[in-house]
């Protein structure tokens, strides 16, 4: 009865735990991409998001970042260690952001190419190999995977043009097998070819489905633009792009009928409109409406500290938020349908048993699967760390302060333990 008694005080926390644990909403910060120079002067050629910065879209509930960096910058030399200075200011940022409870998906913005001598070379040439982007990201997920608040990896922003050098999936499929033999927890972003293009989906990344991840945690992302071109680039006004209400919606559908069919993850990496005719405005909105509907999260591009006129931008200016603002403060809310922790989703109470509890440096856990990725909140909700199950056991536990703390899985909560 004792045991009883004490499962349903934790179906209580896992009520107020919910609007923690919901996939948010976000925008792209960029700026650590910018500037032809690589790899360039800080604050001459590129900066990093600001603190200012992330209290306004934390204001605004846009609680998802997505920070794009450049390969050069933190590997300046192929193969080479990884840049303390630039390292240091992912780190920062990532404080910076979990201070907040905001979560960040580290964007690598090549296209699969690296600077050398003042030319792109492509992933597959022979300047430019797999095994060069493999080391980068072997090495970054070294030095990355104990972040408690990184959403996931972006492996690399936009591929495109690569054969007959090499194949998108070859180079993803490296990758993430560098980044597991050194973290099993953290989930791998995995755009598609043809610049991550929704609409050309099933024509350039199909195949992507066949990726094998040995800790079965992929999200694929792919990117929506309403201009005639779907460049981003909006060269020209509405009615002459080409655009209707309803563009979005057709663009995105053959990314969302893919992850529905092969129930698969995605997530919608870049999306952006002009502020400049409130056209635009309907388009959005219609398309951040279908994405709800069908669970899948996004990050609008852009904010970022250099932008100034830029006709994308949601920097606020002199206080005053941007047009598109209100419309993606219109769907920051959690479709009440999909998989998250709520109330509709909590499983049997006496489902699972967690010993010891309190606990030193383990917990052993019975009732969930082997392999399945935990993540471990505070009292308030904030993340603090994530594990694997292995052998029906949370292990390294060590490092947590004395206190309280929440274990859930993707949608299911676990146990309150006490250390």
């Amino acid at each position: 009865m004792k045991k009883r008694n004490h499962n349903l005080i934790l179906v209580f926390l896992l009520i107020s735990l919910g609007t923690y644990a919901q996939t948010p909403f976000g925008v792209n910060l960029a700026g650590a991409e910018f500037g032809s120079n690589m790899p360039g002067t800080f604050n001459s050629d590129y900066t990093y998001p600001t603190a200012n910065e992330l209290d306004y879209y934390q204001s605004k509930n846009l609680n998802l970042i997505r920070l794009p960096f450049r390969w050069e910058r933190i590997q300046p030399i192929l193969n080479g260690s990884l840049d303390s200075n630039e390292l240091m200011r992912i780190k920062n940022f990532l404080q910076l952001a979990n201070n907040r409870n905001m979560e960040v998906i580290i964007d690598l913005h090549n296209y699969c190419r690296y600077k050398i001598n003042g030319t792109y070379e492509i992933i597959g040439s022979n300047n430019l190999s797999i095994a060069n982007i493999t080391d980068l990201w072997t090495k970054l997920s070294l030095e990355l995977k104990n972040e408690p608040n990184i959403w996931g990896y972006g492996i690399m922003n936009e591929p495109h043009d690569l054969l007959p050098n090499a194949s998108w999936f070859d180079i993803a499929q490296s990758i993430i097998n560098g980044i597991r033999t050194n973290d099993q927890n953290t989930t791998i972003v995995v755009g598609g070819d043809s610049w991550s293009s929704a609409a050309r989906w099933l024509t350039y990344s199909d195949n992507l489905k066949n990726l094998v991840d040995s800790s079965n945690n992929i999200i694929y992302e792919a990117h929506v633009y309403f201009d005639d071109d779907a460049s981003g680039l909006y060269n020209d006004n509405y009615h002459n792009e080409g655009a209707y209400p309803n563009i979005g919606i057709d663009r995105v559908t053959p990314f969302v009928n893919w992850l529905n069919t092969n129930n698969l993850k995605g997530f919608i990496g870049e999306y952006g409109v002009p502020s400049d005719d409130s056209l635009w405005l309907v388009v959005l909105d219609n398309f951040l409406n279908h994405l709800k509907q069908n669970c899948i999260n996004g990050t609008y591009w852009a904010g970022g500290p250099w932008w100034g006129n830029y006709i994308l931008s949601i920097e606020p200016n002199n206080n005053v938020d941007k047009p598109q603002m209100s419309i993606l403060q219109n769907h920051i809310t959690t479709n009440s349908n999909c998989s998250t922790l709520n109330v509709s989703s909590i499983r049997s109470p006496l489902e699972f048993y967690t010993y010891p509890n309190p606990f030193i440096d383990f917990i052993h856990i019975d009732g969930i699967n082997n392999g399945e990725i935990l993540y471990i909140y505070d009292i308030s909700g904030r993340l603090i760390t994530k594990r694997v199950l292995k052998n029906s056991r949370v292990e390294n536990l060590g490092e947590l302060k004395s206190g309280v703390y929440l274990i859930k899985s993707v949608n299911k909560f676990i146990a309150r333990i006490i250390k």
